[in-house]
């Protein structure tokens, strides 16, 4: 696939390096306004870099937005008089509805909002995808390119601000918990590499275990719970200090933050 990411910041870096790892691209345009700070890149065979949004739009047909949102309206702007038919527009935007994209660049083409989250440069991201009426006959494109970065699932548009919160923002909140539970295997002896080895890898074992299986947590639970044992002890604990309740207050928080991002967009 001929793609180009427009704005390789944080997330667009993430991007690019899953793509790369996945050799998920035929050629590969990277914009940025200063391209020393992605030099990590030279070098990769069909990979570009340019500070030259109108270059690289011209030479890819998959173009993937990963802009600060104020910037993304000029943007858009710019190039749509280089936009061709079969140009496919996926925009990582937060907050940046499909219709004003629609507003600008016309409702006919192509276009596709996509919330990935960092773990797409290890190839682990989850993703969830929605697009305007053209755009459903390129969902599928999108799920094959983002599908090789982790998993993707299609939702409606008014889900994606809560998307952001689950997924994207998801990152921060289980890193913090991996990180208290790093801290609390210190606290019981472990040094601080192995509580961190610990930790982590209990995470990704969680994970995969309601992945593989397909149960609720609850059941999974059940499985490590006895009658007057330590975990049962240890998650009652938890619950009356708030655990559960600090976490989906937390993302509730987050959400009316989004959405306060969004009005003030309008």
């Amino acid at each position: 696939m001929k793609i180009a990411i427009i704005g390789t910041g944080n997330l667009g870096c993430s991007i690019a390096k899953g793509l790369i790892q996945t050799n998920a691209i035929t050629t590969l345009y990277l914009t940025k306004r200063n391209i020393d700070s992605i030099k990590e890149f030279e070098g990769y065979k069909g990979v570009t870099l340019t500070a030259d949004n109108t270059q690289a739009v011209k030479n890819s047909d998959v173009l993937i937005f990963a802009v600060q949102p104020s910037h993304l309206e000029q943007i858009l702007v710019d190039i749509e008089p280089l936009l061709h038919e079969n140009h496919v527009l996926i925009s990582t935007i937060t907050g940046f509805t499909i219709e004003k994209m629609e507003g600008i660049v016309g409702k006919d083409k192509f276009i596709v909002r996509a919330m990935p989250n960092t773990a797409i440069a290890v190839g682990k991201s989850m993703t969830c995808l929605c697009s305007n009426g053209n755009g459903e006959s390129r969902i599928k494109l999108a799920e094959a390119i983002f599908n090789r970065l982790g998993t993707s699932i299609a939702i409606e548009e008014n889900l994606m601000q809560a998307a952001t919160v689950v997924c994207a923002s998801g990152i921060a909140f289980w890193m913090r918990l991996i990180r208290a539970t790093t801290q609390a295997a210190i606290q019981l002896g472990f040094e601080a590499k192995e509580a961190q080895e610990l930790a982590m890898h209990t995470c990704e074992g969680a994970a995969n275990l309601l992945i593989t299986n397909g149960d609720h947590p609850e059941q999974e639970i059940d499985k490590v719970t006895t009658p007057r044992g330590c975990t049962i002890e240890g998650l009652n604990e938890m619950e009356h200090k708030g655990l559960s309740s600090s976490l989906i207050q937390g993302m509730v928080t987050s959400f009316k933050k989004i959405n306060s991002i969004k009005t003030d967009q309008l």
